[in-house]
């Protein structure tokens, strides 16, 4: 289950037809980053740079010329190399990057410099993401250079440059019927991995000893790592709301709030759930916890077509306030409380963003200063909360140190929504069933 080299060969057509007659586009590969010393981050390709070709290696560049009488599709990546894939495994090579990945032509990296400026001159615009990696950015305005001290001689260089994300994001933020289909296997492998964890926590257990459960579940199943550092947050540490070191004993009594998700054939799935320690949910937890599902049942039902961006934000929001005053954490009318912000010390952020390549994935939330309108083919997540920190003396002891998030994934449909990530519970009833279960059987 993956993108087919069809899908990427479409992609660039789409984006070809919607450049300026006599433009070039250059994407640069992602590069290889140092960990520390003689070790480097697993690679993993730009989000961009993937979305367009499937090509997997750093030290690579493509350029896309619509128009060009010998093919629009240009890559330049690293030659087969015997010694070095002995160390650091198989290239591709230029004859690879034809053969398997459908450029039209393919050349050595190491020539670059000699072959890409002849491609950008006689263009009238490049298309280019400035700022995004300086060093690139001085290699380019190097070529450009080259062309203009050749003015004289005849020489045509390039009168402008556009952002290419703008048109880029704008398609990656609709999902084709093959990614969304790869999503919601990440959703499923996620899934997976929560109600692993639910039936493996126990009082006693440290926080990165649950953390292990959800990533032998990723990658039992093909994914082969986390789309994010996972939050595995036991009591108070679940009001941290990007809470990563997952160094705690989890104590009986407690919740545990565990925001992760995979990322399968470079897309990403992002799951919040929060659970008892200890299989059972307290009756100051649960009254919380009751609240948020509430609002995230109906932050969701807003996920429709036609609704804007904002929609399910207020929708949760209003829950949120309300169950905060139904529960004597807030005083005052509803909508003046959210007018005023009153509800912040407890819920803090937005309620989702967007999802695909990225797990806070592109795509812009405004346009002409309004809210975006949901279309068909977008992939949000919906992801209310609340937190009470453990020393928010403006609140009673007992609901101190509570911290409860609910999140799924959210694909707009041409009737409504599908919840890509439905595969792991979330009702109270249905959560402390499948821990009693998992005791019982243990």
């Amino acid at each position: 289950m993956s993108i087919t080299r069809q899908e990427f060969a479409r992609r660039r057509r789409t984006l070809m037809a919607q450049m300026e007659d006599n433009s070039i586009a250059i994407l640069s590969a992602a590069p290889e980053r140092t960990r520390n010393r003689d070790v480097e981050h697993p690679y993993r390709q730009d989000s961009d740079f993937w979305y367009l070709s499937g090509f997997p290696e750093p030290a690579a560049v493509m350029a896309l010329i619509p128009g060009r009488e010998h093919g629009e599709f240009v890559l330049f990546c690293r030659e087969r190399d015997r010694a070095m894939e002995i160390w650091n495994g198989y290239r591709a090579g230029p004859e690879g990057a034809v053969e398997k990945y459908g450029a039209d032509d393919a050349f050595p990296i190491s020539d670059i410099d000699e072959i890409l400026p002849g491609l950008i001159e006689g263009r009238e615009r490049v298309y280019y993401d400035l700022g995004r990696d300086p060093e690139f950015d001085r290699q380019v305005m190097g070529w450009v250079n080259s062309i203009r001290a050749r003015v004289r001689t005849g020489a045509h260089p390039p009168g402008e440059f556009l952002a290419l994300t703008h048109l880029l994001h704008d398609m990656r933020l609709y999902k084709s019927a093959a990614e969304l289909k790869v999503m919601r296997r990440a959703g499923e492998i996620a899934a997976g991995a929560h109600v692993r964890a639910m039936r493996a926590v126990r009082p006693g257990m440290y926080e990165y000893q649950l953390e292990a459960e959800y990533l032998h579940e990723f990658m039992l199943h093909g994914a082969r790592s986390p789309a994010y550092p996972s939050i595995v947050g036991g009591g108070a540490n679940g009001c941290i709301l990007h809470y990563i070191e997952n160094s705690e004993k989890l104590r009986d009594g407690d919740l545990v709030l565990v925001d992760a998700g995979c990322e399968y054939h470079s897309y990403a799935s992002d799951i919040t759930r929060t659970f008892p320690v200890n299989g059972r949910f307290s009756r100051e937890q649960q009254a919380l916890y009751e609240v948020v599902l509430a609002s995230q049942y109906e932050a969701i039902n807003a996920v429709k077509p036609g609704n804007h961006w904002n929609a399910f934000h207020e929708a949760a929001l209003k829950v949120l306030t309300q169950g905060l005053v139904d529960l004597g954490l807030l005083k005052g009318e509803v909508n003046e409380l959210i007018e005023t912000e009153a509800y912040r010390p407890f819920f803090m952020h937005r309620t989702g963003h967007w999802l695909g390549l990225d797990v806070h994935d592109v795509g812009d939330y405004k346009v002409h200063d309004q809210w975006r309108v949901l279309e068909p083919g977008m992939v949000v997540t919906v992801e209310p909360g609340l937190y009470i920190a453990p020393d928010d003396t403006s609140v009673d002891v007992r609901w101190r140190g509570i911290g409860t998030r609910i999140e799924d994934d959210v694909a707009v449909t041409r009737d409504g929504f599908d919840v890509l990530t439905r595969d792991v519970p979330k009702d109270v009833a249905d959560i402390e069933a499948l821990m009693n279960e998992a005791r019982q059987s243990a």
